[in-house]
């Protein structure tokens, strides 16, 4: 997955020309901003930071995460700010000393995500955020005729694409597209209170908040 990121890097953000997504894309800028107003947010799977550049603005601080530099190499380069810090690390092994993220945005990375590894992942991240912290997480739905089709499904139930890049070659890339259903039990496994689906024709976001610390002389 990283060497395909990176391989990736300089063509990443054509994906966001494609012309039947245009409007959903509008939606998405105008409705995304607001969830951060004024948040110090930790960005998981930043990429070239295309994301990055809508909520940047109205965040107090954004802290962009991407295992593979030569995205980041990209993201940099668009001068968002000082407010705005890259970081190359690991999705699943997330800086959890400081805890000072009341916000988190995982934009087209939980799909990449194992089945199997769902909770784990949502688990790191609410240990690396403060208590009651918004989280979003944005991603595909999967539409005929848009979407890279599907090759294969595994033994786990992971779905897979393969992904040819302009220098000819071609990579075998997991692509899960989980339902409202999977999405809530995911992260009432991971321990937090079921959050909202909102869905346009090609994307879909999911707004939840990491679990609040159990008031004193009561148990969870």
């Amino acid at each position: 997955m990283r060497a395909y990121y990176a391989a990736r890097a300089e063509e990443y953000d054509a994906v966001y020309c494609k012309s039947e997504r245009q409007f959903d894309l509008r939606a998405i800028k105008a409705w995304l901003p607001a969830r951060f107003a004024g948040a110090q947010v930790l960005e998981i799977a930043c990429g070239t930071g295309y994301w990055t550049q809508f909520i940047a603005p109205v965040a107090r601080s954004v802290w962009a995460l991407d295992a593979a530099p030569e995205t980041l190499r990209v993201a940099r380069a668009r001068g968002l700010g000082a407010h705005v810090h890259w970081m190359a690390g690991d999705a699943y092994a997330l800086p959890m000393a400081r805890r000072v993220w009341d916000a988190a945005f995982a934009g087209f990375w939980f799909s990449h995500v194992p089945q199997a590894r769902r909770v784990e992942f949502l688990a790191g991240l609410h240990a690396s955020l403060a208590p009651g912290a918004r989280v979003v997480l944005l991603d595909n739905r999967f539409v005929a005729g848009s979407s890279t089709p599907l090759c294969d499904t595994d033994a786990n139930g992971d779905t897979w694409q393969r992904r040819p890049l302009r220098d000819g070659s071609v990579h075998r890339i997991l692509k899960n597209f989980p339902d409202a259903q999977e999405l809530h039990a995911a992260v009432r496994q991971a321990g937090a209170a079921e959050g909202s689906l909102t869905q346009w024709p090609h994307y879909w976001a999911y707004a939840y908040c990491t679990p609040q610390p159990a008031a004193p002389g009561h148990s969870r």
